[in-house]
């Protein structure tokens, strides 16, 4: 007899996550694991004698036990829906010492949209400090487009977010925000496991712990300053790319009715 352990409720999020999501493209997950569990993880990872590609998986099979974790399984479902999936491509990052930064890049098809269909779950098994690499965001350009070979001749921009996140920490992100490895400074190597999870259908209602008075809480993600301080002239667009995308996830037309934009801001 096989013994089973039961599943332990998701912990959804609150608007108030969720609309950071909307505005920032990103979400940070620090998930209650064991003592001892990331380490084992990180010594796993130090002992693949060959480089797994998607068998990642196979390969260090704790890694199931970060993505079943409660509270990261109830940020993909507050994100991506009940029915959502974990995506067959899954990637270990190494950022080894002395490297050079990556690019500004975005994995997703370079279209700016409203709508959130899939997301990057990316696990970090040890502390990453500044000088040790840390992925680097640029909050709020999910909803901007640029080609691939522009974005390559960007340096640092004015209002990023570098990840030095603690051991164990996901940082769920919209699959399109612009993102790059940064110099790794340490002695040591950086990882991360990357992990896509993809919405199975179009949202008909709230999938997180959701309030009446959400537009009250939400308000504050729509129409604050997200990243850069001085693009005022494109943050109107994007007030209303926030607020299509908050409507879409919540269930409501996408098309904005005459007054909504006015009346959620108050």
């Amino acid at each position: 007899m096989i013994e089973t352990t039961a599943i332990q409720p998701p912990v959804l999020l609150t608007d108030d996550q969720v609309g950071g999501f909307v505005a920032r493209g990103y979400h940070l997950v620090e998930p209650d694991f064991p003592k001892g569990f990331n380490e084992a993880v990180f010594e796993d990872i130090r002992r693949l004698e060959r480089h797994p590609g998607n068998g990642i998986l196979d390969a260090v099979p704790r890694l199931y036990e970060v993505y079943d974790h409660p509270a990261v399984r109830g940020a993909l479902i507050s994100l991506l829906g009940e029915d959502y999936r974990m995506n067959p491509h899954r990637h270990l990052h190494e950022n080894p010492p002395g490297s050079q930064s990556q690019g500004w890049h975005q994995d997703g098809t370079n279209v700016r949209h409203h709508q959130v269909w899939t997301v990057l779950a990316m696990y970090y098994p040890h502390d990453v400090p500044a000088e040790n690499g840390p992925t680097v965001v640029m909050p709020g350009t999910h909803f901007r487009n640029a080609p691939t070979d522009r974005l390559q001749t960007y340096a640092n921009l004015k209002g990023q977010v570098a990840l030095t996140v603690k051991a164990g920490t996901v940082a769920i992100t919209h699959y399109d925000l612009w993102h790059a490895m940064s110099l790794n400074r340490a002695a040591t190597p950086r990882y991360m496991l990357k992990f896509l999870f993809d919405r199975q259908s179009p949202p008909v209602r709230p999938s997180w712990n959701h309030s009446p008075d959400a537009d009250k809480v939400v308000r504050k993600w729509i129409t604050g300053m997200v990243g850069s301080q001085g693009y005022c002239s494109d943050y109107y667009k994007e007030w209303e790319l926030r607020l299509e995308m908050w409507r879409w996830i919540t269930g409501h037309p996408t098309t904005i009715p005459p007054g909504a934009f006015k009346d959620i801001l108050g």
